[in-house]
């Protein structure tokens, strides 16, 4: 899979960047959100997706 498709997810409540995902930017156009666990809030909170 190319570069292009890479993507990083960051935790809205401390800012860092936790996770690298692929996304199909044709099918997707909108900003991915998900609920995944940030090691250092030390819970589950939403991530966006960044540039």
């Amino acid at each position: 899979m190319s570069q292009d498709n890479m993507i990083k997810l960051e935790c809205t409540v401390c800012k860092t960047t936790n996770y690298h995902s692929h996304k199909n930017k044709k099918t997707l156009k909108e900003r991915l959100e998900m609920k995944k666990y940030c090691n250092k809030c030390k819970a589950h909170t939403i991530h966006k997706e960044t540039k």
